[in-house]
């Protein structure tokens, strides 16, 4: 396994970013302090990753932690979230957070950069699929 998408423990990242993401929350996160990811189920613009200030994105009970990126030059992590009802039909995915040209949400920290989030999205392989089979939660908790 590519030792960039494991995590500590060997398990499976969930979650990568691009280099142009990296890039983008690296700027981001120098201007704004420690950031975080919202993946809703929400139409339009809701189905974007929204990029906030930590804890400006209210999380709870209806909510999944899927992964704490690294990202080179940032002191914290980037928490990623997704809500459990869009989890529900992901949860066999593994997804990269990208960058393209574009006008995204206007609550999202990209939004004035004249960029958009998106998220490119593939199947999980046999091997990362295990841990979601045997019930174990994104986040490397168990169930």
């Amino acid at each position: 396994m590519d030792p960039a998408h494991a995590r500590p423990g060997g398990a499976p990242s969930r979650v990568a970013l691009t280099p142009a993401a990296a890039r983008l929350v690296r700027r981001l996160g120098e201007e704004h302090g420690p950031l975080m990811f919202h993946q809703s189920g929400g139409c339009c613009d809701g189905s974007s990753p929204m990029c906030f200030p930590r804890g400006e994105f209210r999380t709870g009970g209806s909510d999944v932690l899927l992964a704490e990126l690294a990202v080179e030059g940032l002191d914290d992590p980037v928490g990623f979230w997704m809500s459990a009802d869009q989890f529900a039909y992901w949860r066999h995915t593994h997804l990269t957070v990208d960058v393209v040209p574009g006008r995204g949400g206007g609550f999202s920290l990209e939004a004035p950069e004249g960029l958009r989030f998106l998220i490119r999205s593939r199947l999980l392989t046999e091997e990362e699929a295990r841990p979601v089979v045997a019930g174990v939660r994104p986040d490397g908790a168990g169930a």
